[in-house]
């Protein structure tokens, strides 16, 4: 597939910290789900390959061209980042005259029909606005200059389900013409569990893996054993373990695989937040 984003071993270093050799691609049409611990590298990569802070090296192509520099290539970009990034005097109604001026490709009527479908009153300033209106400020000025690619960092972050729910019909809307894309960045796995088509997984400022979400919901397992059976397991067989109360908690990359080779342990689907778990809190060697 077309690739509308390309990372090419993008690399910051801060004292303490390090991303490193981060490299993925974003195909059109697709949303790519971006998941690690606190402290990953997540906000890091975003900010890096947005050029809203200075990185090492690495190199970063929108739609084939360098993106670095290049404003105009930039518009085609909606950002919502973690937190509000209005002044909170501000309304709606000047929001869209300060992007009005700012982008070249704004779309005034698609910014008010975003205001009316988000119950956004025009005049009302931002720090009289709950939580979920602000967020969807935020996307209803994404959305307004012809973006072909979003990019949103915890953009669901402290909403309840029925209101994640809203803002994710919203996202699902953007793709479907298979001309868009997302990369969302989120530790609310359930959300990406729905929406994204591939989940890039950092770790400690480092790619663990980047795999299509079916390929790890419906291959990936998590199998559950004692002491002696956690002794008998083939090590080729296994991605990351971890010794619990009870129990130890193995993941596994072919379920099927392992239920047929280690029966009768217990064995169960792997969500996005197992794997996340058992790669950051277990133990990959022996």
């Amino acid at each position: 597939m077309e690739a509308i984003l390309q990372v090419e071993h993008l690399t910051k270093r801060y004292p303490g910290f390090a991303l490193e050799d981060v490299s993925f691609s974003l195909p059109k049409g697709t949303v790519l789900g971006l998941i690690g611990e606190n402290g990953a590298g997540k906000s890091t990569t975003l900010c890096a390959l947005l050029g809203l802070i200075g990185r090492e090296s690495g190199e970063v192509r929108f739609e084939g061209q360098a993106l670095d520099g290049n404003k105009r290539l930039k518009e085609g970009i909606g950002v919502v980042l973690d937190g509000v990034n209005f002044y909170e005097t501000l309304t709606p109604a000047q929001v869209g005259r300060i992007c009005r001026a700012a982008y070249r490709s704004w779309q005034e009527e698609t910014y008010r029909q975003y205001l009316h479908r988000f119950a956004l009153t025009p005049n009302k300033e931002i720090k009289a606005l709950s939580l979920f209106l602000r967020v969807k400020l935020q996307i209803a000025a994404a959305l307004s200059h012809a973006p072909r690619l979003l990019i949103l960092d915890e953009a669901t972050s402290g909403l309840d389900p029925v209101m994640r729910d809203e803002i994710l019909e919203v996202f699902w809307d953007f793709v479907q013409d298979e001309e868009h894309s997302i990369l969302l960045s989120s530790h609310i796995s359930t959300d990406l569990e729905r929406i994204a088509d591939n989940i890039l997984f950092l770790h400690k400022g480092r790619v663990r893996f980047c795999k299509p979400k079916d390929e790890l919901l419906e291959k990936y397992g998590v199998l559950r054993c004692g002491e002696a059976d956690f002794a008998r397991i083939d090590k080729a067989d296994v991605l990351a373990w971890r010794r619990e109360d009870y129990q130890w908690s193995v993941l596994v990359p072919d379920r099927e695989a392992a239920r047929r080779k280690y029966r009768p342990a217990v064995l169960d689907p792997a969500t996005l937040d197992d794997i996340l778990l058992l790669y950051v809190k277990g133990d990959q060697d022996r």
